[in-house]
């Protein structure tokens, strides 16, 4: 008695017919294809046994619906762009999404590198320096009247030039006497600690800080031997070539502070009149 060889869900005898293995068990085509069969996602047909079936994230197609939604053209074997489930040729997907070269005007290609920058984008070959015109890169950068500008190009062009060590000032930086300087570069005269920031007077154009201008140059205090800067306002007496802080101008004896008194004076001493009537 011969072996029954059936479809394994219509039960029919597939001998003599075309059939399908599936996980081992044969079906005939018309039941293959009513259960397993996948739907094209073009045509809405099933995509029969005989037939290409082409998948993209779990959707299909048959092979001549398998085309780009704006030019119909086939995307069989060829690269292609994804964009709101709809499938797009190269060309068709650069026209209508990809970016323009702000430099060419000509499509930036999907998977090409490019620059971007306030919201525009370039070539990479396209991003170019508008002095020296060579390529920017991933360098550092400078833009100006809507042009952009390697460093070295702007510094030669645009930048001012410390008056100390003659460099290019990029950020920042200190105007004295109308003159640029580095922050780094505008130091004390006396101490090279910087001035920028801080309270500071000049001699003779040179600038200093105020304790090195004191030290140097400002009168010491008779009482106190300190220096009287007489900056920002401080406030001092002076008699006979000598000086005083206000708060130093005390009679010798009692302590008495003589600013605004009538005093009396006993070689290098200074004296309240009550103290000083002995003499």
């Amino acid at each position: 008695m011969t072996e029954r060889f059936d479809c394994h869900y219509c039960k029919e005898s597939l001998f003599g017919k075309k059939y399908i293995l599936k996980e081992d068990s044969p079906y005939c085509v018309k039941c293959y294809e009513n259960l397993y069969s996948n739907t094209c996602e073009e045509c809405k047909k099933p995509i029969g046994a005989d037939c290409k079936d082409l998948s993209y994230k779990d959707r299909h197609w048959h092979e001549t619906c398998f085309h780009c939604f704006q030019c119909k053209n086939s995307l069989v074997d060829k690269p292609f762009a994804a964009k709101e489930e709809h499938l797009l040729c190269t060309d068709c997907y650069s026209n209508e999404y990809s970016s323009k070269c702000n430099e060419c005007k000509k499509t930036i290609m999907p998977g090409t590198r490019k620059m971007e920058y306030k919201g525009n984008s370039w070539h990479e070959t396209c991003f170019i320096c508008y002095r020296c015109q060579q390529p920017i890169g991933t360098k550092s950068f400078i833009p100006k009247d809507h042009q952009n500008f390697c460093v070295p190009c702007y510094e030669k062009q645009f930048a001012m030039q410390c008056v100390q060590c003659k460099k290019a000032i990029t950020t920042g930086g200190v105007t004295y006497r109308e003159q640029p300087w580095h922050k780094e570069c505008f130091v004390c005269t006396g101490c090279k600690k910087q001035l920028s920031g801080q309270r500071f007077t000049s001699r003779d154009e040179f600038a200093y800080c105020l304790s090195c201008f004191c030290n140097l140059y400002a009168k010491k205090c008779a009482g106190c031997t300190n220096p009287i800067s007489g900056l920002g306002g401080t406030k001092y007496i002076s008699f006979e070539e000598r000086q005083w802080h206000n708060d130093c101008f005390n009679c010798k004896k009692c302590s008495l502070s003589l600013v605004g008194r009538g005093f009396l004076t006993e070689r290098y001493d200074i004296l309240c009149p009550e103290c000083g009537k002995d003499i």
